[in-house]
């Protein structure tokens, strides 16, 4: 792994929370994603179940966890299973953990090969009256995909059914969205990463670069400084592209005069950071560009200026949006009769800012938590409005990443330049 490892404590304390959560007599089976063809003999880059991570820290294909508090010898409370590492295969493939190097890593004192496991886990099982089983419950998942996961609850259904089965998702969705200490540091990390990677673009760009040339920086300025890379595929949108959502093309040139949109962030130590920044190409906004960025960024700073624990997210949006009529009323966007005839289901601000102002972040660019009821101390959440004007071929969205604490928020992207005034300086620089 490029970064540094982590404690083993974080992970400690993860399956500490999810224990506590479950119901005596109850196992509960996690077992790592699977490796993914492309073509030929080739495979996509491996990336580790996300519940799997949270709660052992091992990102290695073909592993597994187990945990079963109540178990009589309490050897087997908390199980690591990994592959046997096999010298042919890594002659191929490169060195698999050895059982000293889980143990380091996840902070888990029983290790069992995999080849070994269907013996002593049946013997488990049975004593065990409840099974957990993980499931990809994001709201955002889409297609029905036949993952490990699901194949592995169809597995234990037919080989177990009279036990009773319940589900690792709420849990996880509870746990995961309130970040400890210990992440929300692993977060910074990866913000200052992306924080530094964005001060080397601005002294990078200008008129005829390509929009994969800035995304090659941004991938060897993740690289170079430890990350695995980026969290997600990095927007690069300039000119009118700016207005696609989630555009990752990256083919066309930035011209003088146009602005270009940045959605980006590192990886590091399996959590994520998310930016997004607007600037022109050229270094120098124009009037009208300079008028639309400043009213996003007043909407930015609004909904910051909301943040604190108990505050409902249905709340929190409503409130954006009567904010987002009046400045978008203010640049000609919107007239007094748009936002008088509007309806509750379509919003006039909807034609100009199409999408929400947050999500979770965490492990996940999209982290589980809950969308609806009230935020809680300890969420990781992005401020991200945007404002996309079709007969302007405009699109600005600012983003930023945010630590709900006891007494309102920590912007963790504080000091990454974000008015106008800093992202002139820093391109003529």
């Amino acid at each position: 792994m490029k970064f540094f490892p982590q404690r083993p404590e974080l992970f400690t304390a993860n399956r500490a929370r999810f224990i506590k959560e479950m119901v005596p007599g109850s196992i509960a089976v996690f077992v790592s994603n699977d490796e993914m063809p492309s073509n030929a003999d080739a495979h996509f880059p491996f990336r580790q179940n996300s519940n799997l991570f949270w709660l052992s820290g091992i990102t290695q294909e073909d592993s597994m966890l187990i945990l079963f508090p109540d178990h009589p010898d309490a050897r087997y409370r908390e199980v690591l299973v990994l592959v046997r590492p096999n010298e042919m295969k890594e002659k191929w493939d490169g060195r698999r953990l050895r059982a000293d190097e889980g143990r380091a890593i996840s902070g888990i004192q029983t290790i069992v090969w995999l080849d070994t496991l269907d013996s002593q886990l049946q013997g488990w099982i049975h004593l065990a009256e409840n099974i957990y089983l993980s499931s990809n419950e994001n709201d955002r998942r889409s297609g029905p995909g036949q993952t490990r996961e699901y194949r592995y609850i169809q597995e234990m259904r037919q080989r177990y059914p009279l036990h009773q089965y319940l589900r690792v998702a709420p849990i996880m969705k509870k746990l995961r969205a309130v970040k400890s200490l210990m992440e929300v540091e692993l977060m910074q990390e990866a913000v200052d990463i992306t924080h530094n990677t964005f001060t080397r673009l601005l002294k990078f760009i200008r008129p005829g670069v390509m929009e994969y040339e800035i995304e090659a920086e941004i991938y060897h300025s993740f690289i170079s400084q430890r990350s695995a890379g980026p969290a997600y595929s990095s927007i690069v949108a300039s000119g009118d592209r700016a207005r696609t959502l989630h555009y990752i093309t990256n083919d066309q040139e930035c011209k003088d005069g146009e602005l270009v949109l940045m959605d980006f962030g590192a990886e590091y130590g399996g959590y994520c950071a998310d930016l997004t920044r607007t600037v022109p190409v050229n270094g120098k906004f124009t009037a009208r560009q300079k008028e639309v960025y400043n009213a996003c960024l007043h909407l930015h700073q609004f909904a910051k200026s909301l943040l604190k624990p108990g505050l409902g997210f249905a709340e929190y949006q409503k409130k954006i949006g009567e904010e987002a009529n009046k400045s978008f009323e203010n640049i000609g966007l919107l007239t007094k009769e748009d936002v008088k005839n509007q309806s509750p289901e379509s919003p006039a601000y909807t034609k100009y800012m199409y999408h929400g102002i947050s999500h979770h972040l965490g492990i996940d660019v999209h982290d589980l938590g809950a969308r609806t009821g009230p935020m809680l101390e300890g969420m990781v959440l992005t401020i991200e409005p945007g404002i996309y004007i079709e007969e302007e071929q405009i699109g600005i969205r600012i983003e930023n990443d945010v630590w709900i604490t006891a007494g309102g928020y920590r912007d963790l992207m504080e000091k990454v330049p974000m008015t106008v005034e800093e992202i002139e300086a820093a391109m003529r620089r």
